[in-house]
């Protein structure tokens, strides 16, 4: 349960952060160049996950437990477990940053959600402004950050990111690659993303303090009507694109800019498979036995 991640070890360093992305190099320059590494190693080694909803655990938002479990256990986390983590990277290294909260798109209602359940932060380097968030998994995660400038195209391995001042809020949209889906078998599944163009999220620059979450992110791990009880997810960005296990359907994405296409190649893993495909693709071991659950909601790679 929470108290497994509790006990900890010795007081939460950079050093064992950096370490657990794979970051060797100097963390003395507080420029650009230092934060798209760093937010780059972070999302190509920690995942994108919500397994503890399905394995008994209870997720909770203190730096300590969370700091325990995604660098010491490792483990991958949702965005109030991995960029509230981020977001303490970034004070702890010296950059000037503040945590923001942000309305997911969902495509179903075609409106931004009620709730500021996705947690993002915003840096600022000599003077000018930038989001980042190494959480938000599949096709739709950035790999840097973001220039908070509107209507800019930013291109990425993903696609072509923007972010748009709306002039009540500020909206993140992608411009993506045509779906070639490798197994004939999956070719109609709704986790494929047909949209060319979509709106990922929506956000004010209102700084939020962690306790803005805490209610929301109980919510979302008890509301039968939430995408996080519905769905157990994995993801994990590769230097070609990325990997995903949701419920029983493991997918390897590959981008293929020249192409102008992505490929998707998705199978379903039995149950006695599940703790090794974990393991191998996402080096995520959990404590207790995964409950796969893959009920419809608007979700896709």
């Amino acid at each position: 349960m929470d108290g497994q991640y509790r006990v900890a070890e010795c007081k939460m360093n950079l050093e064992e952060y950096f370490k657990r992305i794979g970051f060797h190099g100097s963390n003395e320059k507080l420029d650009l160049a230092t934060l798209k590494l760093i937010h780059k190693q972070h999302v190509m080694s920690i995942p994108f996950e919500n397994l503890s909803i399905h394995c008994g655990e209870k997720i909770i938002m203190d730096l300590e437990v969370i700091f325990n479990k995604i660098v010491r256990s490792s483990r991958g986390g949702w965005c109030l477990e991995n960029n509230f983590l981020f977001g303490w990277v970034l004070r702890e290294m010296g950059y000037n940053s503040t945590t923001l909260g942000s309305r997911v798109f969902n495509s179903i209602l075609n409106d931004f959600g009620p709730l500021e359940s996705h947690l993002i932060n915003k840096v600022v380097i000599d003077g000018k402004a930038y989001i980042t968030d190494v959480s938000f998994g599949v096709s739709s995660q950035v790999w840097e950050p973001l220039e908070l400038i509107s209507g800019k195209d930013q291109p990425q391995a993903a696609g072509v990111f923007r972010l748009i001042d709306k002039g009540d809020m500020w909206v993140l949209e992608k411009t993506g690659r045509k779906p070639e889906v490798v197994n004939s078998e999956f070719a109609s599944s709704s986790l494929v993303n047909r949209k060319e163009t979509k709106q990922i999220y929506g956000f004010t620059l209102v700084p939020r303090d962690a306790d803005h979450f805490f209610e929301t992110s109980h919510t979302l791990q008890t509301d039968p009507s939430s995408l996080f009880t519905n769905k157990s997810i994995c993801s994990l960005q590769t230097p070609a694109g990325f990997r995903a296990l949701i419920g029983w359907t493991y997918s390897e994405v590959t981008y293929k800019p020249v192409e102008g296409v992505d490929d998707l190649d998705m199978r379903d893993i039995p149950d006695d498979e599940i703790e090794q495909i974990l393991k191998e693709k996402f080096s995520v071991k959990l404590p207790n036995k995964l409950k796969p659950i893959n009920n419809k909601a608007w979700y896709t790679l």
